[in-house]
């Protein structure tokens, strides 16, 4: 299945490391996880989220099925305008920031979170049942909406790691693999993380030496950055993982570190691939 995201804002490139940094301290916290995003900064995020401009174009979102503007799609424009208003859309659940893999920490760099803030993500739902997950970024002093997905992924794994124990949920891109740091140890949230760290993951440390090996001829600054190759590689099969893990032979397909960025301008089609 695919994510059809329809970007609300004029984005430019936000980030000299990963995604769209959100200008909140970026310094680890004990253990690995990068310091929590303060909740009078999540609850203005959530309050742009719930705006009612945002909730009128989640309400054509979901008329359209996530489909964008510029796709092909057989309603009439009375009809869509009719079924944004039927969808009745609202924000479900907590407010969450998301973490995103941090190339410090693939570096092996002193004192680096395992991940970073890239932005704080709402879910919203449609009264026929439809998900979406709203992104906002912290720019110029507020909050801005610049994306909309299908589905609810950031908000879903959350919640996920809060009922089983709680931790630091954070997604590594390169294989759309999502974990949660808890106690020291890097556990697997979906089944991309499955195959990446196993079924009861590994240790920081040792995940640390598994994304160097993945990733750490592929950070910013790299010949492979330079050479302009951000747009998608297949990972070397190493000889052993640490912690026992088997080889890693499945290909990485899709963006390299500094690709994870949104960028453009204006209205635009952004596609994630995802199990399901």
């Amino acid at each position: 299945m695919r994510r059809h995201t329809h970007r609300l804002a004029a984005v430019t490139a936000l980030a000299a490391t990963l995604g769209l940094a959100l200008a909140l301290p970026a310094q680890a916290a004990e253990g690995g996880a990068p310091a929590p995003v303060a909740a009078a900064e999540l609850s203005a995020a959530r309050s742009t989220a719930g705006s009612p401009a945002v909730l009128e174009q989640l309400g054509r979102f979901f008329a359209r099925k996530g489909i964008p503007q510029s796709g092909s799609l057989d309603l009439a424009p009375a009809d869509e305008a009719r079924a944004a208003a039927q969808a009745a859309p609202r924000l479900s659940g907590a407010t969450v920031p998301v973490y995103t893999l941090d190339p410090a920490f693939v570096a092996g760099t002193a004192g680096a979170a395992v991940a970073k803030a890239e932005f704080v993500a709402s879910k919203a739902v449609a009264a026929d049942g439809q998900t979406a997950s709203v992104w906002t970024v912290r720019q110029d002093g507020g909050w801005r909406v610049v994306n909309i997905a299908t589905g609810g992924d950031e908000t879903d794994y959350a919640a996920q790691a809060a009922s089983t124990g709680g931790g630091t949920v954070f997604r590594e891109p390169q294989l759309n693999a999502w974990y949660v740091l808890r106690d020291g140890r890097v556990l697997p949230l979906d089944e991309d993380a499955v195959r990446s760290v196993g079924p009861s993951g590994v240790s920081l440390a040792g995940y640390q030496q598994l994304v160097h090996q993945r990733y750490g001829d592929k950070l910013p600054g790299s010949a492979y950055d330079r050479a302009g190759k951000g747009g998608g590689y297949e990972a070397a099969a190493p000889a052993a993982e640490p912690d026992g893990l088997p080889p890693l032979t499945a290909g990485v397909a899709g963006a390299a570190l500094l690709a994870t960025a949104l960028t453009g301008v204006g209205l635009a089609v952004r596609r994630r691939g995802q199990n399901g």
